[in-house]
């Protein structure tokens, strides 16, 4: 189990309290270093008065080692003043834990599988997309630093209406021909005109070059016409029945919004025929989770996964849908357009080039899943530390620039005098990480890493111009909390595929 000094804390005064509990950080310092509402949570149960039981915590908590003094507050909060050797003992975790630190290793390893971004290869990404797969792989290096084997896939079609609409469009100009009504338009499809072969899989390396430079390396990739062989196999195992000549699932007996159509009255699969074979195939290759990362507009079948699941007797909490919102551009507080190869739609290569990999892989990840993403171009573009991206950047490249002074100097963790509020708060910060990483995992919302990020680059900086860390009588501690910083932003800055430059 990686190091969680906190964690340790509240379990050491969970023995003396007698019940589970955790401990926040208040937001006043006279209030202590940390604190507890055990006491109010145990009134009921106990029959006793909140500030009786939480009097007798307090002087429980008072005798353990890392505690200085313990108070009773308000109308039965206990709060908690930690000595200095608590700070040294939980820098000297973090910096031993190195890069290790924030994970943990459950007790079962679990094999996890997320399927993002599926776009089909009728066009470049665009920023709709790259949300997707910005929210998807953050999720996929969460579930990677907590100890899962994590597999990131790629599901499309390679055939259908509106991929042979894509290749006649091509061919199209290739002829010289005017475009099929309701056929893609674009200066991509020129390019693509003016290579020989199918424009498809052309399109789908374009893909694949566009989200490898957006940080997203896919380890596997699913054709929907393959998957469709095996219809025949499985769909009599579903609970079906015919209606106006269309074969429906019975999926709302299952849990889902409502019964859908597998096959049209002409016999040919719908995409809900094929999420049937894609999900046996998911949890045939032995995945405990199949994620599914999906847009706003497969909210109405968010349920049908899980039902397919349950009709075919696999357990439906293997299986989890995730839906997130639009995004929005804005540059000057109006909506704004950038791309000029497709005229209603945003591309990621465009807003790549207009604003870097690392704002657009930040600004895509800073927000919940439920919540329409607003990016002002002009402030993502924007390197100075107005920029949330840019300031905690500058944070890890200040660090390292006073480590690359320091040369071979002594890093420790063992204070030569007392410590300074300062300091005392940037350990408190850097132990949060392990809850931090764990409720961005349990909530399935990394857009809770870059948010703490910047408060530990808030704490890093105030420490900074405060206190001097080279040739000071602190000088090895300071370069000790200095490491460990560095370790902490750069950890946050990977979970949401940012770069940590060693110099800006």
């Amino acid at each position: 189990m990686s190091a969680d000094p906190v964690r340790t804390l509240a379990a050491a005064l969970a023995v003396a309290a007698g019940a589970e509990l955790e401990l926040d950080r208040p937001g006043e310092a006279e209030h202590g270093d940390y604190a507890t509402n055990v006491a109010l949570q145990l009134a009921g149960t106990r029959r006793r008065p909140p500030r009786e039981i939480a009097a007798e915590i307090a002087e429980a908590a008072a005798e353990l080692e890392p505690v200085e003094r313990a108070e009773v507050a308000g109308p039965g909060f206990v709060n908690l003043f930690l000595r200095d050797e608590w700070f040294a003992a939980a820098l000297a975790e973090i910096l031993e834990d190195g890069e290790a630190y924030g994970g943990a290793a459950p007790e079962r390893c679990e094999r996890v599988q997320v399927e993002m971004v599926s776009a089909n290869p009728t066009g470049p990404i665009a920023v709709s997309s790259a949300r997707n797969g910005a929210y998807g792989d953050s999720l996929a290096r969460l579930f990677e630093l907590a100890g899962d084997e994590v597999e990131r896939e790629y599901y499309y079609n390679d055939s259908g209406a509106q991929i042979e609409r894509f290749r006649a469009s091509v061919e199209a100009v290739r002829r010289g021909e005017a475009l099929p009504e309701d056929g893609y338009q674009g200066a991509y499809v020129q390019d693509l005109a003016a290579l020989k072969g199918d424009p498809v899989p052309l399109m789908l390396k374009e893909i694949k070059t566009t989200l490898e430079r957006f940080r997203i390396h896919f380890d596997s990739f699913r054709l929907q016409s393959e998957l469709e062989q095996r219809l025949p196999e499985l769909l009599p195992k579903l609970d079906t029945y015919e209606k106006e000549g269309a074969l429906w699932a019975r999926s709302s007996a299952y849990g889902d919004d409502e019964d859908r159509v597998l096959l049209r009255s002409d016999r040919s699969p719908t995409y809900r025929a094929a999420d049937v074979a894609y999900l046996v195939d998911k949890l045939e290759r032995g995945f405990d989770r199949a994620i599914y990362v999906l847009g706003a507009d497969h909210y109405g079948t968010r349920n049908w996964y899980a039902a397919v699941g349950r009709m075919l007797g696999y357990d439906p909490e293997r299986v989890e849908v995730l839906i997130y919102q639009l995004v929005h551009l804005t540059r000057g507080g109006e909506q704004t357009k950038m791309s000029k190869r497709r005229g209603n739609v945003v591309l990621l290569d465009d807003f790549m080039d207009e604003i870097g990999v690392d704002a657009a892989r930040w600004y895509l990840a800073n927000r919940g899943p439920d919540q329409t993403i607003e990016i002002d171009i002009d402030l993502a573009a924007e390197r100075s530390q107005k920029n949330p991206v840019y300031y905690v950047q500058y944070a890890h490249a200040r660090i390292a620039g006073i480590l690359r002074n320091a040369g071979d100097a002594t890093v420790a963790s063992e204070p030569a005098g007392p410590l300074a509020a300062e300091e005392r708060e940037l350990v408190k910060r850097l132990a949060e990480l392990p809850a931090v990483v764990a409720e961005a995992l349990m909530k399935r919302g990394p857009q809770g890493v870059p948010t703490y990020a910047i408060r530990v680059a808030d704490d890093f900086h105030r420490f900074y111009h405060e206190h001097r860390v080279l040739e000071s009588k602190q000088q090895a501690f300071r370069l000790g909390l200095c490491r460990a910083t560095q370790s902490v932003i750069a950890r946050c800055l990977d979970l949401v595929g940012v770069e940590a430059p060693e110099r800006m």
